[in-house]
């Protein structure tokens, strides 16, 4: 991980742990999905509202480590507004990006932001907390009642 990027994961997770975006209950959600994190105490609750195959709004709460926090965080802004298949490609994305080797360079150009979740392949037991909101969202999206779970 180059210097530059190792920085601006150092400051978004601050950013977005100290001021998480989208967080809070969205009153009129038609799904939603609970996540927990054991090896952490992460806790995650979501709720999103769809507008046909578009999911028009995001919206987390819970309690968590900088990095669930600020993951969740990015997640939201990244996947408002875009459809389904769309948001499904991206999880698949941002999950093969944080569980690949720790050598492999980094490709962020399609993540954006997210492109930051690269450092925590050096430090295994944190995926984990990385990828809880991202399990939790396709749990909601795929209508799954049993909470996602990262163990």
């Amino acid at each position: 991980m180059t210097s530059e990027l190792r920085e601006l994961y150092q400051t978004l997770i601050l950013d977005h742990n100290r001021n998480p975006r989208n967080f809070g209950s969205l009153e009129d959600a038609d799904r939603s999905a609970d996540g927990f994190n054991p090896l952490c105490g992460d806790k995650i609750h979501l709720t999103l509202k769809l507008r046909g195959d578009v999911v028009e709004d995001v919206r987390f709460e819970g309690s968590g480590c900088a990095i669930s926090t600020a993951s969740a965080s990015l997640m939201t802004q990244a996947v408002r507004n875009r459809p389904v298949a769309e948001v499904t490609r991206l999880f698949e994305r941002f999950h093969r990006l944080v569980t690949s080797d720790a050598a492999d360079p980094v490709n962020g150009q399609d993540l954006g932001k997210l492109a930051v979740f690269a450092g925590v392949r050096q430090f295994p037991v944190r995926v984990k907390c990385a990828t809880l909101a991202w399990h939790t969202l396709k749990n909601a999206l795929e209508g799954r009642s049993e909470p996602a779970r990262t163990e």
